[in-house]
């Protein structure tokens, strides 16, 4: 659970952060970060991706298009779902609570900590990286995601006070939670093919979620997620 750990971390030191400086960030210091973060993003993803896949040049090609396969008919079964529906639900309700708190400038303890602990656990990493780290323990996307949420924080702190710091404790019971069931399923998790079938999902959504960080293009991560679970059906398919 290093990487949860590490993530409540950054939550809480980037609110105390916020507590403590006065003046907010420039907009050429906010572009510098949101480019870096979305690089980071993008090599994270194809890392995994890479990782994932191995043998012959055409059994690798085969590998990524089974991955390329489980996002188009999970994207399908997501948007059947309404999973990102359900999950920009919940986004609306935190951003609304953000947005009129800043034009308010009244800090209320109890509505930041709720609305934080929304929006730290509500994006598809707090899914896909505690997942992860469990079945295979890589942090690696708990690890970006703590430095994406350690930089909120800092504005959210600005705007709630001690509530933005308080959410670290329920981003670490929900994404811990995560980790550890995954870490329980593991030992029947543990064919090359469900792991690396896994991965390689999971490195193509993280990868993707540099097009929203970069604001190049809105994508409903959300409606991806059964492929994290399709994918490895697929691979255990491949001869």
């Amino acid at each position: 659970m290093i990487g949860t750990a590490i993530n409540a971390a950054a939550v809480a030191a980037g609110g105390f952060i916020g507590l403590s400086v006065s003046r907010d960030m420039s907009p050429r210091h906010q572009f510098f970060l949101k480019t870096l973060l979305g690089v980071l993003a993008l090599y994270t993803g194809f890392r995994m991706v890479w990782m994932s896949v191995g043998g012959s040049l055409g059994r690798v090609i085969l590998q990524v298009l089974i991955a390329l396969i489980a996002l188009a008919f999970g994207s399908a079964l997501g948007r059947v779902l309404g999973i990102q529906r359900q999950l920009s639900s919940l986004g609306r309700y935190a951003n609304e609570r953000f947005s009129k708190s800043r034009t308010t400038r009244r800090r209320d303890f109890s509505e930041g900590f709720v609305t934080c602990s929304i929006l730290y656990c509500v994006g598809p990493l707090a899914i896909v990286g505690p997942l992860q780290e469990g079945l295979q323990n890589d942090p690696r996307i708990l690890l970006l995601k703590a430095v994406m949420d350690g930089l909120a924080s800092v504005a959210f702190a600005r705007v709630f006070g001690g509530g933005a710091v308080l959410a670290a404790l329920p981003l670490l019971a929900y994404q811990g939670s995560i980790t550890l069931g995954a870490r329980a399923l593991r030992p029947w998790l543990e064919h090359p093919a469900v792991l690396d079938g896994f991965s390689s999902v999971a490195g193509l959504l993280v990868a993707i979620t540099s097009l929203v960080i970069l604001d190049i293009k809105k994508v409903p991560l959300g409606d991806y997620l059964p492929a994290l679970a399709l994918a490895p059906l697929l691979r255990l398919l491949l001869p």
